[in-house]
């Protein structure tokens, strides 16, 4: 090969640098150096030209793999040098630059931009780059898809010549564009044809481009290379494409037209059979006149925008019939012209399963009635409303008496049916302005409007008391329940949904200590239900204090194959005097007095610790489930705390598995996806606990960083003999499969639930059937004797 005949070419590109420079390794082993660093260092060994402090300084920043900046003092001298040393990740190495203290600072700015935009091109140009000596065309430098294109790595190739790495032919037919770079100092583009490894032919474009030194002299030259294939084999595309189009249109199951400016100029079976008409009949219509009229406005715009789009729409059948579809838009080249495709896809089922979700999201599943994030949700613009005409409201709280003993003596699906009679009844007994909602259980809530006082309510309690009492007809015999009923009026009794809900309730249980089948105004004396709290609030600060809450713990196991997967924390509370107590004795005053967050936090500390030890002993190294509170959940410092939690137990993320509510999610609807975010950075996993009991917006649903679902275990009980239930919890197997989120269901309490629940896809289990909730010590024990199934 010829070169450029200028000396100052032989010289390899780091020797023009105007300071000493090395690459040194992360182990401190010199790869190469100029003759700047040769005369600095001497022929002294290894490191011992530096003072020993600075020596270790050294190699104690090579060891880290990234850029530093060091003062270094020379061995027996006074003399200190500044060492700036950039890693390259490329080449596994450090790029040293050596300037005595007090050099320009200028010229060291200059050699680490050069440095740097060396590095930023080696980077980020998304090619294969080299960089070749103009004297030799020796390598200096290659990116790494430069030098595995020839079987090297981006350091065995340095120094290799420019035939030794492309071979001796490749070298002859682009030896004339070399030369063109080192006489003329100009770059060169050439395309070239090669045959691949897999015996495909494909074409690169490369571009050589000379590297000045002062005078116009070429130093180096940059070679990169860019695949063009794709532009190349193009044209053969567009031709196999139409053809495979053609065939396509014959074969798909969806609609599929064509039209150029709105006219239809071709259309397949599918969407013959979808419209009911005719290939004839549609040829030569315009488009527009197949949309349903609501929807015309929408579809024109999308068409003279010629937008690539896909959404949602309705036509027109021939018989009338409006179809929800979803139109998917391209423009491409047919026939010589540019023409709109359209597919055309009926979504009649997808529509149905997306009514059926969002009507499961907002009512109860078994009653039907609104749910309590719906009723919320409809119930603070109801106040609002009213406070601007000055027209009261009443709010009534309704719990059905000793309905405990229905479920326990007759069993759920019984006590499914009285709840059901009820909730028809009670909806009977109240106008279609009003709201009526069930809470969960034997929890009913009902919105009266427009009342104009007690009077009003007091007719509608009567029929309530008398509808609701009526025998119903349960396990072939008749059944009677009745309600006890808290009324809370607005303004009178509270400006607040929340404080309206409270009072309802604390009047309902005065009603119900009364006897069966009363109602109750709320008044203020019934301030005793406060000083009740105080108390239990007091003694549950005193049991945190000394040390009186447990955490219990239900395993979680795999459907697949029987392994435990997880366990939940349960909380219990020792009481000294009532024994050991479930959350259902205290947890309602713990959040009402703002004890769940240090009671939380707890629960969060005790659970990381047991898993810390369960991991490390390898007796369950599985993720310990944490249920989180409403109160917790809002803080703006939770993620911190967590993260706190963590480092104090020191365990990862993934040990804790965080649970949460649909309310909770729903209620702080525009926090919520960024402290979610935030605690999965931390690598816990999110689920939603009681899924389908709650109110979540699908669309926000898809939105949010969740991991897992959890069926209610309301649901699960029912089945297998619920139909609705059954349908239900299908869907959310199904539904948390297409977003990919996990599914587990919680109150498994027979192998007919397992098998069926199973079946469905359903990933684990919890329950009364694989165990109830265990404390520490017990949960080894079951751990040691059980086999998994």
């Amino acid at each position: 090969m010829r070169h450029a005949p200028d000396a100052a070419a032989d010289v390899p590109a780091f020797e023009l640098l105007p300071a000493a420079f090395a690459l040194l390794s992360a182990q401190g082993q010199l790869l190469q150096a100029n003759a700047r660093f040769r005369t600095l260092s001497g022929t002294a060994a290894a490191w011992s030209w530096l003072n020993g402090g600075s020596a270790e300084a050294l190699l104690a920043a090579l060891c880290q793999q990234r850029d530093f900046t060091l003062e270094l003092q020379a061995a027996g001298s006074e003399t200190w040098l500044a060492c700036q040393g950039r890693w390259d990740a490329t080449l596994s190495a450090h790029a040293c630059l050596w300037q005595p203290m007090g050099a320009p600072l200028a010229a060291q700015q200059a050699m680490a931009d050069q440095l740097a935009q060396f590095r930023l091109l080696a980077d980020n140009v998304p090619a294969q780059i080299a960089l070749y000596e103009a004297q030799g065309l020796r390598c200096q430098f290659a990116n790494r898809a430069y030098a595995s294109a020839f079987g090297l790595d981006p350091q065995d190739i340095v120094g290799r010549t420019f035939q030794q790495v492309i071979g001796a032919e490749a070298t002859a037919v682009i030896q004339p564009s070399v030369d063109r770079v080192l006489q003329q100092a100009q770059p060169v583009t050439y395309v070239r044809e090669l045959l691949g490894r897999d015996s495909k032919r494909r074409w690169i474009e490369v571009s050589l481009l000379p590297h000045l030194v002062e005078g116009g002299k070429v130093a180096a030259v940059f070679v990169l290379i860019n695949d063009i294939t794709r532009h190349r084999q193009a044209e053969a595309a567009m031709r196999e494409s139409e053809l495979r189009l053609a065939k396509f249109m014959q074969a798909t199951v969806e609609g599929i037209v064509f039209h150029h400016d709105g006219v239809i100029t071709d259309v397949n079976p599918p969407l013959c059979e979808l419209l009911g008409y005719t290939q004839q009949e549609l040829v030569g219509r315009h488009a527009l006149g197949f949309i349903a009229e609501d929807e015309l406005s929408k579809v024109g715009r999308v068409m003279a925008e010629q937008r690539e789009v896909r959404y949602e729409t309705a036509v027109v059948r021939r018989d009338g019939t409006r179809i929800p579809v979803e139109f998917i838009v391209r423009t491409l080249e047919r026939d010589g012209e540019s023409q709109r495709m359209t597919i055309v896809r009926d979504i009649r089922d997808r529509v149905a399963a997306q009514a059926r979700i969002h009507h499961l999201a907002q009512h109860d599943s078994l009653t039907q009635l609104l749910n309590r994030a719906s009723f919320m949700e409809r119930l603070e613009p109801a106040l609002a409303h009213s406070r601007a005409a000055a027209q009261p409201l009443a709010l009534l709280f309704i719990d059905l008496d000793n309905f405990k003993r229905v479920n326990d003596s007759l069993g759920h699906l019984e006590g499914d049916k009285v709840l059901t009679t009820v909730a028809e009844r009670i909806s009977d007994c109240v106008r279609s302005t009003d709201l009526v909602a069930r809470f969960g259980g034997d929890e009913f809530v009902v919105l009266l409007r427009d009342v104009r006082g007690r009077e009003d309510v007091m007719v509608v309690l009567h029929a309530l008391l008398s509808v609701v009492e009526v025998p119903v007809r349960a396990d072939g015999r008749q059944l009677s329940v009745t309600p006890s009923i808290g009324v809370a009026m607005f303004p009178e009794h509270g400006e607040t949904a929340a404080d309206l809900i409270q009072h309802a309730d604390t009047a309902m249980y005065l009603a119900k200590a009364k006897g069966r089948a009363n109602y109750q105004f709320f008044e203020p004396v019934l301030a005793s239900r406060a000083y009740a709290d105080l108390v239990l609030e007091a003694e549950l600060a005193e049991a945190l204090t000394h040390g009186q809450f447990r955490l219990y713990y239900q395993p979680q196991i795999s459907a697949a194959d029987g392994h435990l997967r997880g366990a939940e924390a349960l909380l219990r509370w020792q009481h000294p005097t009532r024994g050991l107590l479930t959350p259902e004795a205290f947890i309602d005053v713990a959040e009402r007095h703002r004890l769940m967050v240090p009671l939380g936090e707890w629960v969060m500390r005790e659970a990381a610790r047991q898993t810390r030890i369960w991991h490390k002993s390898g007796v369950a190294p599985v993720p310990i489930a944490v249920n989180l509170s409403a109160m917790q959940f809002r803080l703006s410092s939770f993620a911190d705390t967590v993260a706190d939690v963590l480092d104090a137990a020191d365990v990862p993320g993934a040990w804790l598995e965080l649970e949460l509510t649909e309310r909770m999610l729903m209620d702080d609807v525009e926090a919520a996806p960024a402290t979610l975010a935030s605690l999965r950075a931390l690598g816990l996993s999110i689920s939603v606990d009681d899924f389908g009991t709650g109110h979540t917006s699908l669309a926000h649903l898809t939105q949010l960083p969740l991991d897992k679902l959890k069926i209610d275990q309301g649901f699960v009980a029912r089945l297998p003999d619920d139909a609705a239930a059954a349908t239900i919890t299908r869907a959310i197997v199904q539904m948390a499969a297409g977003l990919r989120l996990a599914v587990i269901a919680e109150g498994v309490r027979t192998p007919q639930q397992r098998d069926l629940l199973a079946s469905w896809g359903c990933d684990a289990f919890q329950g009364e059937l694989i165990s109830p909730p265990l404390s520490a010590q017990d949960f080894e024990a079951w751990l040691k004797l059980r086999k998994p199934a």
